[in-house]
């Protein structure tokens, strides 16, 4: 029997996500996070519209999915984000002790891992998966930046 609740299936939601913030001129990432293949909080950037710098797609996330399950910690759940993380926002998956992170494309200026910010002993992290849609999005967004300019 074919899983239709993949990882790809969820990091689509989360691409959709993205490109919502594309469409709103924020930097396009996406976030769902996954309870027993249910989908209980989505968020995607809004730095600039909240003029916000903490407003991160995962941070929002975060915040929607902790309401949702009426508790701070998200065990049992999985982040699906189309980049990974920043530092801040890997500590606060770290605070939330989510069970597993599944990233997009990795980013090797801001990232988590090249800031060297751990996440919670028990995360579980999978990446890669639908990187290359996820950078295509992040790349155009800056090459249009660029063009503006």
């Amino acid at each position: 029997m074919i899983n239709l609740y993949d990882d790809n299936y969820f990091m689509r939601r989360a691409l959709d996500e993205a490109k919502i913030a594309f469409q709103k001129d924020e930097v396009p990432v996406g976030a769902v996070i996954v309870s027993n293949n249910q989908i209980i909080a989505r968020a995607h950037n809004l730095t600039e519209t909240l003029n916000d710098v903490t407003a991160h797609a995962e941070m929002q996330c975060i915040t929607s999915a902790a309401n949702y399950i009426g508790g701070k910690y998200l065990k049992n759940c999985t982040m699906y984000v189309t980049l990974e993380p920043c530092q801040m926002c890997a500590g606060a998956l770290y605070w939330s002790q989510i069970s597993k992170l599944v990233i997009g494309a990795s980013d090797a200026h801001r990232g988590f891992r090249v800031m060297n910010t751990k996440l919670h002993p028990k995360t579980k992290v999978i990446d890669g998966i639908m990187a290359k849609q996820s950078k295509i999005l992040i790349d155009d967004f800056f090459k249009k930046k660029r063009e503006i300019k």
